[in-house]
């Protein structure tokens, strides 16, 4: 991943506050976790941001249906549940911004004074079409037979007083930046649809909306709170506790627009250094349409993982999508994953190992070297290329790659018909490949492979050590339950 050497500030979405985390959700949060994961694997200081828009129109709208007379309480209960699930789903952030702490509103409005001294702040009357789904402004030939493209709603007509940002100053600017840095949107095909957008021509921007009294009000006209958008994309900042610029914005192709166009514009005028690189992830659908609480069809993370465990849920995710692109959630296919590659694959891999090791090796780790010809099989530095270029799911393909290779090992060496030397060989190559391969495994499946190292042990080591013969011979080993337990 380019970005400073030795570092990596990763952030997800900043996430609507109205409603509980969906897959839909889980799924950047997740894939941001595998990546701070596999970064401090690899020895970097690692700085990773989660956090919650709270201060949107739709905040207001969702507090008023759930009964809340106090907008403010409404916001902590929902921020409580989206930690617990965070919390749940393994998620190791290192810090968790909201939009309506006091340290986010300072930096908002000091952000905001900077661009107005650069002179791309001026007053104007807008006119227009405005998504209450997206709180985004659109244009006609924005919109899907009328609707919204994301809400599939009409938007509504929208005249009023506002704020705007000399967005279409920075049109050359941005393009040139593109240019220049081809990793800076990801993947291809949205850097594509980026450029093609800029090259059409940019369009000023409202920053505020007048007379709401939810929000953070314009230090230079408290008639006015900012606009979301800029409201919430600075918390990148906010939360950095002094890490920016960011490595990597991971986002969802909805909002892309914003983080790719706005955002760096914003952060040109306030003379701030862009972020390295935004990336796009692909939407679920659910039979074929997005998942989305206005479409009545999110599935609860919580319910999968109650149901599968929280490791068969965060590999399913990272193994089944391509990152970047579209796809379809099936529990179904969720379920095969667990069985076949998680229960069937790695875990049997183990059981068989211990079992062999505990029946001929008075349960500890032989003496013993690893065979050469299994070790050939790991491809260590194709895992760490498919990492720099965030291809998760091919990632976990090699590492299982290399797990079928030691299942069909211990298919051909049969070490239940071995002895002596040749017997201890055999298993010290199983164990010290099981104790790598949970390495590799920890930013996906954390908890899974704290449990092979235990077992088998061992310390679960940092990328440094997926050296073969560094197992102790003599550990004593602790067989514990099966990994993963079979769905009928």
């Amino acid at each position: 991943m380019i970005g400073i050497k030795g570092k990596f500030y990763v952030t997800t979405p900043i996430y609507y506050i109205n409603y509980t985390p969906s897959v839909g959700s889980a799924y950047p949060t997740i894939a941001a976790d595998v990546l701070a994961r596999w970064h401090r694997a690899l020895g970097e200081n690692v700085f990773f941001l989660t956090g919650l828009d709270e201060n949107s129109a739709k905040t207001v709208q969702a507090a008023k249906e759930a009964g809340y007379k106090d907008i403010k309480k409404y916001t902590d209960d929902m921020a409580v549940k989206w930690i617990g699930v965070w919390k749940k789903l393994d998620i190791s952030n290192d810090d968790f911004i909201r939009t309506t702490e006091e340290r986010h509103k300072k930096v908002v409005q000091d952000f905001f004074m900077k661009i107005n001294a650069n002179g791309d702040i001026y007053k104007g009357k807008y006119e227009g079409l405005y998504c209450d789904g997206c709180e985004a402004f659109y244009t006609e030939k924005d919109l899907v037979d009328g609707k919204c493209p994301y809400h599939q709603k009409k938007p509504k007509v929208i005249s009023e007083e506002n704020y705007f940002f000399r967005l279409s100053k920075y049109q050359q600017k941005l393009l040139e930046h593109i240019k220049k840095n081809p990793d800076f949107i990801k993947p291809e095909s949205k850097r594509n649809e980026v450029v093609s957008f800029l090259k059409e021509g940019l369009q000023d921007i409202s920053i505020s909306r007048l007379g709401l009294s939810w929000g953070i009000p314009l230090p230079i006209d408290e008639k006015h709170v900012f606009w979301c958008w800029l409201d919430a994309l600075t918390n990148y900042i906010s939360g950095a506790h002094g890490n920016w610029p960011a490595t990597l914005h991971i986002v969802g192709k909805d909002i892309s627009k914003f983080h790719c166009l706005f955002w760096p514009a914003f952060l040109m005028s306030a003379g701030y250094e862009l972020p390295k690189a935004i990336f796009a992830h692909g939407f679920f659908t659910v039979n074929g349409k997005k998942m989305s609480k206005s479409l009545g069809n999110v599935i609860d993370p919580l319910y999968l993982a109650e149901k599968y465990g929280v490791d068969a849920l965060r590999y399913y995710l990272m193994r089944e999508f391509p990152f970047g692109e579209d796809g379809d959630f099936s529990e179904e296919a969720l379920k095969n994953r667990l069985n076949n590659e998680l229960a069937n694959e790695l875990g049997n891999l183990l059981q068989r190992t211990l079992v062999l090791i505990e029946k001929n090796c008075g349960s500890k780790i032989p003496e013993g070297e690893t065979d050469k010809i299994l070790q050939n099989k790991l491809n260590l530095n194709k895992i760490r290329n498919h990492m720099e270029k965030l291809e998760l799911h091919f990632t976990l393909g090699e590492i299982f790659s290399f797990i079928a290779h030691c299942n069909a090992y211990v298919n051909e060496k049969a070490p239940w018909k071995l002895k002596g030397e040749e017997l201890n060989n055999v298993l010290y190559s199983l164990a010290d490949s099981l104790r790598i391969t949970a390495i590799l495994l920890a930013p996906f499946i954390p908890g899974t492979s704290e449990k092979i190292s235990s077992q088998l042990g061992a310390r679960l080591g940092n990328i440094d050590e997926c050296r073969f013969g560094l197992l102790k011979s003599g550990e004593k080993i602790k067989k514990g339950e099966v990994l993963f337990k079979k769905i009928k």
